[in-house]
């Protein structure tokens, strides 16, 4: 059913309430994982427009990626890891049309409308723009 599962990663601890899900899921239906975290800081939005280098932020995100991806694959799945650079909404859904992905996987943190309006919300972006179906998995509290 799911040959392909993009799974957004946010490298917070939201990211282990949606791995053993996407892990079960995948094993299920023998798909093929693509991480992808997008960096949004201020180096990473305009890497290649100023033809900077990579940011430590940058550089821990996609140490973080490839660590996540090395535990995925000893599970027996097949993986692979994308660093995006810009507007993670954006970035999520441009990737998924891209690698042909079939579902897209996040996590929630329940914000409300103030909470959104604050920290703005990739999942409301995503959800409403996506033309595959979208997982969200409800982080856990701390």
């Amino acid at each position: 059913m799911y040959k392909k599962i993009l799974v957004a990663l946010e490298n917070s601890r939201a990211d282990k309430s949606l791995l053993p899900h996407i892990a079960e899921l995948a094993g299920h239906f023998q798909s093929e994982l693509l991480l992808i975290h997008v960096a949004d800081g201020w180096v990473a939005r305009n890497f290649d427009r100023l033809k900077l280098a990579e940011s430590e932020e940058m550089k821990a995100d996609r140490t973080y990626l490839e660590h996540t991806a090395a535990d995925l694959r000893k599970r027996g799945l097949e993986v692979t890891a994308h660093l995006a650079l810009g507007d993670p909404s954006t970035e999520i859904l441009k990737t998924a049309e891209r690698e042909h992905c079939d579902l897209i996987a996040m996590t929630t943190h329940g914000h409300r409308l103030i909470g959104d309006l604050i920290l703005g919300s990739t999942i409301h972006e995503v959800r409403h723009k996506a033309t595959v179906p979208v997982l969200l998995v409800r982080a856990k509290e701390k």
